[in-house]
């Protein structure tokens, strides 16, 4: 105990302030001291479950995706031509390429919940080591983490569930409908002759999944970088011990 009020009376005498001294005085001594090894990996998980847990859930919100214009997946590159050809000279060609960006949305929200148990297992195997280094990394050392251990595994998971969710939702339908009249005419006496004019064959599933995985990887981001700056994000007091550690350098 007197240990304490030795502690808490440095703390006042170097802050020359009575208010300040007050404040030190109704906090708990350990709120004063540097966190534990122990704490810096409880609050790293901590952290990083709180972030990732509400980043993921966003996405697999509707129009977690869609509806963010950061995140919101497009047509493949490969597919720019279609666009253009398909809006200025097919009737309803606008209508063809909305829906078939909305549905690629709408398979990337649904395969979200994938991400949850990958990223748990992350978190859960992570050591003191790792925390440290995420911890003192700076900016997105939390994200380059997560993304070095589970990329793999989320590609892997992810991938059958985007092309099951673009045949449920309809998003390979709207793909096709909009590609085959392009190819068809690519494919043309009178296609041929147009410049640079070729038969497009870009694998949806795969870009969804990767476009998918780069908004997951985004938003995660995110979370890591609000509760490294942001106090009002530190919702417990052992992240505000731990990330306030940040604060003093």
């Amino acid at each position: 105990m007197k240990k304490s009020f030795k502690i808490i009376a440095l703390a006042c005498a170097v802050s020359f302030s009575v208010a300040s001294c007050d404040t030190l005085a109704q906090l708990p001594i350990s709120s004063l001291l540097n966190p534990t090894d122990g704490e810096i990996g409880s609050g790293l998980k901590e952290a990083l479950n709180v972030g990732i847990s509400n980043g993921v859930q966003s996405l697999m919100k509707t129009d977690g995706y869609f509806g963010d214009q950061a995140l919101k997946i497009l047509l493949p590159q490969e597919a720019q031509e279609v666009q253009n050809l398909i809006t200025k000279h097919i009737p309803g060609g606008q209508n063809l390429v909305n829906a078939a960006v909305l549905k690629m949305n709408r398979a990337a929200e649904d395969a979200a919940k994938e991400a949850l148990p990958i990223f748990t297992n992350a978190i859960t195997s992570m050591n003191i080591t790792d925390a440290k280094n995420i911890l003192f990394g700076g900016t997105g050392a939390a994200t380059t983490f997560l993304k070095d251990k589970t990329l793999q595994a989320l590609t892997q998971a992810y991938a059958p569930k985007i092309n099951a969710s673009l045949s449920s939702v309809g998003a390979v339908q709207a793909w096709e409908a909009m590609v085959k009249p392009y190819n068809k005419l690519a494919d043309s006496p009178a296609g041929m002759l147009i410049q640079g004019l070729k038969p497009v064959n870009a694998d949806l599933g795969s870009h969804v999944t990767q476009k998918a995985l780069d908004g997951l990887f985004m938003k995660v981001r995110d979370k890591e970088n609000g509760i490294r700056g942001n106090v009002g994000e530190r919702t417990s007091p052992l992240l505000q011990k731990v990330f306030g550690m940040l604060d003093k350098k």
